[in-house]
């Protein structure tokens, strides 16, 4: 059985419904951290049951480095202008404008990298593989495990979190939407740097 000491301190960490938490705790025994990797199994699986709705409203947020130097604007958008507004909507919009200053994605999915880009990098990989003396047989399988590493360095959706390197930014995507109960898409970033 849970205690409301550790309802109310999930529901701090990840933002997820008490009811959600509590159900998750009792699950897993009351082991917090089992329960924390029940919680984002359900988030992803809400976020699939939102996927096909319209996200119209939203908030475009901006993050400017302290250097000054470096600046990130990220079009986050939602179902209804009511969550617009909610106050972890935006801090989640902030943080991903703040993401993208530090981690520099240049696309959202990893289907959105650049195929000339990708084409450049399997160039230098099968050069370095065939110095390397791999097996002929062998360079393909790498250039694979290369190409996905790759695409998911580049995109913003399957970077690790700067604020949690343990969670990527889909992974905090699915959190919000679990939590806030609405469909949300980050639609477009440019980011900005001298």
């Amino acid at each position: 059985m849970s205690s409301l000491e550790q309802i109310k301190d999930l529901r701090e960490r990840t933002g997820a419904g008490i009811i959600d938490v509590k159900k998750a705790l009792d699950e897993a025994k009351g082991d917090e951290d089992i329960a924390i990797d029940i919680l984002r199994k359900n988030g992803k699986d809400k976020a699939l049951k939102r996927a096909g709705r319209t996200a119209s409203e939203g908030m475009i947020a901006v993050y400017v480095h302290s250097n000054s130097k470096i600046a990130a604007m990220v079009k986050v958008a939602c179902e209804t202008d009511f969550v617009a507004r909610n106050e972890d909507f935006q801090a989640f919009a902030r943080d991903i404008a703040m993401h993208i200053t530090a981690a520099a994605p240049t696309c959202i999915a990893p289907s959105d990298v650049d195929e000339t880009l990708v084409a450049k990098e399997r160039v230098i990989w099968e050069e370095q593989l065939t110095e390397e003396g791999k097996p002929e047989k062998m360079i393909g399988q790498i250039m694979e495990g290369k190409e996905k590493k790759f695409r998911a360095e580049q995109a913003l959706l399957t970077q690790s979190f700067v604020k949690d390197p343990d969670q990527t930014i889909e992974d905090l995507l699915n959190e919000k939407i679990a939590a806030i109960g609405e469909k949300i898409a980050i639609e477009e970033f440019v980011r900005y740097e001298l």
